[in-house]
C-alpha cells in the first residue's frame, strides 16, 4: 500500500477505512473469476498504457514501470481500489476516491 502519494492512504479517516475494509473483507469470499470475470463491468484489470498521466508516473517514480495492468475494484459510483495481481493474491497499492486514476469517458457524451 502506498501511505503517502497523491492516490495514497493517507487521507482516509477511521469510519471510512472500517468501510473499506468492510467491502475488502467481502471479496475475500469470491473467487477472483466471479470479481472479475462475473463482475468485469464493476472490477477489471486496465493495461498501464490507458492509466492518467499521473498514475503512470508514479508508477515510474515507484519503479513499477515494467508492469503490463492493474487490478480495480469498485467499491461505489466513484471510488476504487487499485493493486497488482500476483499470483492470485492482490497486492493493494491506491486509494481512488474519485474515479481519477483510469479515467472514462461518460455514455452518451
Amino acid at each position: 500500500m502506498e501511505l503517502a502519494s497523491y492516490y495514497g492512504w493517507q487521507n482516509i479517516d477511521g469510519e471510512k477505512l472500517k468501510e473499506i475494509q468492510t467491502k475488502l473483507s467481502n471479496f475475500e469470499s469470491m473467487t477472483w473469476r466471479e470479481i472479475l470475470v462475473d463482475s468485469k463491468k464493476q472490477n477489471h484489470t486496465v493495461p498501464i498504457n490507458k492509466l492518467s498521466k499521473l498514475a503512470r508516473d508514479r508508477l515510474t517514480e515507484m519503479n513499477l514501470d515494467d508492469l503490463d495492468e492493474l487490478t480495480s475494484l469498485r467499491l461505489s459510483a466513484t471510488e476504487r481500489i487499485w493493486g497488482i495481481l500476483n499470483q492470485g493474491v492482490m497486492e493493494l497499492l491506491w486509494w481512488d476516491p474519485k474515479h481519477e486514476v483510469y479515467l472514462t469517458q461518460k455514455k452518451n457524451t
